[in-house]
Parts: structure tokens; C-alpha cells; sequence
């Protein structure tokens, strides 16, 4: 958690990580893509943020919370 930073927004890639690109993204909680949207859906997760018309995102400080309340196991 000590990577993230202070504020500003994290893309879902970022978070569930992607071991398709190079180098490979980290994730920060380990989920499927599938399990992160019924999360939020459910509101498990933080809900995101739409910034485009095709663009979600998360607020830094939201996940930073998530983890801090014990979110991640």
C-alpha cells in the first residue's frame, strides 16, 4: 500500500493487477475482474468513479480506506 499514491485515481488494471502486460501489474487486491464488479455491485468494493465516457476509475483515498478496514485478506 506504501506505492500508492497520496490522491487521484486508480484504474481497475491497476488494482486487480494485469499479468498480461509487460511488465506485469501487481495487484493491489487480488480478485478476478468478475469478482471486483459483483463486489461493487453488491457494495463490497468502493464504487468508482465514471471520468470519460468509456473511463472508470477509483479514488486512491477509497481503496486506501478498503484496505485499512481489513477489505483485503
Amino acid at each position: 500500500m506504501n506505492n500508492l499514491p497520496a490522491t487521484g485515481f486508480l484504474r481497475l488494471h491497476q488494482i486487480i493487477g494485469d499479468k498480461r502486460v509487460e511488465p506485469p501489474t501487481t495487484a493491489i487486491i487480488p480478485v478476478s475482474k468478475s469478482t471486483w464488479w459483483a463486489g461493487v455491485a453488491s457494495g463490497r468494493y468502493p464504487q468508482p468513479v465514471k471520468i470519460g465516457s468509456r473511463c472508470t476509475a477509483w479514488r486512491v483515498e477509497d481503496i486506501r480506506s478498503f484496505i485499512e478496514k481489513g477489505g483485503v485478506a
